[in-house]
């Protein structure tokens, strides 16, 4: 048994710092099907799990894990799967289901290249927009991406939290560099992990209505089987959960699941920046392409080229007012990306000035001397 008071460091790989992360949470049940570059974490989650009595489930494809993951949610249980993009994919209906339903829980896409089948073990950041608008309808979507090892620890925790707090799936968008990528770690105590559980009903539950509006948006949480009863559907419904088309109704609801993250961007979003006080050239990444950006900002510096970078930990909601107010005063902003621009759209909607891409979508990692170069020809 780990002690309270004992820290260990270790060599972790992301998707195993992942497991740690999601059990640290309070995960106790994942169902998944194995693909790469994400199936370190379910093969882990295979060993863990069974060791703090949680639950296991290799199912037969991602359609069914997604279910599953739902149902156990519903039961009151933490619940996660892994997947990459063709896995992710399929998981697009459920994932719709999940949001408009309010239930909680954790999916880790580890990108892929694609399209289809595309690049098993290849490095890509292919499906920022899948994980925005990969479901139909008019949704939010929360999607948390991470660029080392560590990250991918703290950040799980942080999407099992957002999830529960919100009551939406909450997506961590990893990739194959920073998912197989080995770095020392140090496990926190569980003293030292902040963990959110989702706020269930204190009324009697015949007074009970599932789906009531808060002033947080965001109503309690009635688990089956301890007595509160209601109607569990995609279909758009009342505040009981039955399902309505009143025109009354409709944008209640729609309008309901918005304001439940809009009203909180501020606990939701998260970026970070680096030297970026004088910066007359901004570079805006994330997941693995921000390390190369990194690397590329502080050999520019010593070149004495005045560069930052903004490192996006929130993808959605997007960050519009944070990149516009960073870009007001640059000349340029790059974005380096393993996609064919798919941030530098939302980010050339957001700032006035120039936005120049660097992108690669061969299946390796840019490298911090194209961007370099990118960098000098903004002089």
């Amino acid at each position: 048994m780990r002690s309270k008071k004992i820290k260990r460091e270790i060599l972790l790989q992301g998707n195993e710092a992942v497991v740690e992360g999601a059990i640290a949470a309070g995960c106790r049940f994942f169902a998944g099907y194995p693909i790469s570059p994400s199936s370190e974490i379910a093969e882990m989650m295979s060993r863990r799990l069974p060791e703090i009595r949680g639950t296991f489930i290799q199912m037969e494809d991602e359609i069914a894990s997604l279910g599953a993951v739902i149902g156990a949610s519903l039961a009151g249980v933490k619940a996660m799967t892994a997947t990459s993009g063709p896995g992710f994919s399929l998981m697009q209906e459920n994932l719709g289901f999940a949001i408009a339903a309010e239930i909680p829980c954790v999916i880790v896409n580890v990108m892929r290249g694609g399209p289809s089948t595309g690049l098993p073990t290849g490095p890509s950041q292919g499906d920022v927009m899948q994980a925005r608008w990969g479901t139909h309808g008019d949704h939010p979507a929360v999607v948390i991406s991470p660029s080392s090892v560590k990250e991918c620890l703290d950040l799980t925790v942080r999407a099992f939290n957002l999830s529960e707090k919100y009551r939406i799936p909450v997506i961590l968008l990893s990739d194959e560099i920073i998912g197989h990528m080995r770095e020392k770690v140090t496990l926190p105590s569980p003293d030292e992990v902040e963990v959110f559980n989702r706020v269930r009903p204190t009324m009697p539950p015949e007074w009970y209505i599932p789906y009531e509006d808060t002033p947080a948006g965001v109503p309690p949480m009635g688990i089956f089987g301890d007595g509160y009863r209601y109607h569990v559907t995609g279909l758009t419904h009342d505040i009981r959960g039955f399902p309505t088309s009143r025109t009354d109704e409709v944008p209640m609801f729609i309008n309901r699941l918005h304001r439940k993250i809009q009203q909180n961007l501020k606990d939701i979003q998260s970026a970070e920046g680096f030297f970026t006080e004088d910066a007359e050239i901004l570079m805006v990444s994330y997941g693995a392409s921000f390390r190369s950006a990194l690397r590329a900002v502080k050999d520019a510096r010593i070149q004495g080229i005045r560069v930052g970078l903004i490192k996006l930990i929130t993808l959605w909601p997007f960050m519009e007012k944070f990149i516009k107010k960073h870009t007001e005063k640059t000349k340029a902003v790059i974005v380096p990306e393993m996609n064919m621009g798919q941030m530098a759209r939302e980010i050339e909607r957001a700032c006035c000035c120039p936005v120049v891409r660097v992108n690669r979508v061969d299946g390796t990692m840019i490298k911090p001397l194209e961007i370099i170069e990118a960098i000098k020809e903004q002089i």
